[in-house]
């Protein structure tokens, strides 16, 4: 069987910690802060988790 190549999108949008959770960047952090909220600014700021069946499949995508 052939291997299975990594999605490369993927990879450039997520990584894998030490600890096995799937890290990534917040969405809406780009541009247009001045509208946005400190508070909310600075909750966009810090990465974001996911977990459960979405990550498995994630780390299937990525090879890990």
């Amino acid at each position: 069987m052939p291997k299975q190549k990594t999605h490369k999108g993927l990879a450039k949008r997520v990584r894998i910690t030490a600890k096995g959770k799937v890290r990534y960047k917040s969405s809406f952090a780009g541009h247009l802060m001045s509208t946005k909220s400190g508070n909310r600014c600075r909750k966009l700021r810090k990465p974001s988790f996911i977990s459960g069946a979405v990550a498995s499949r994630i780390k299937r995508m990525l090879g890990v």
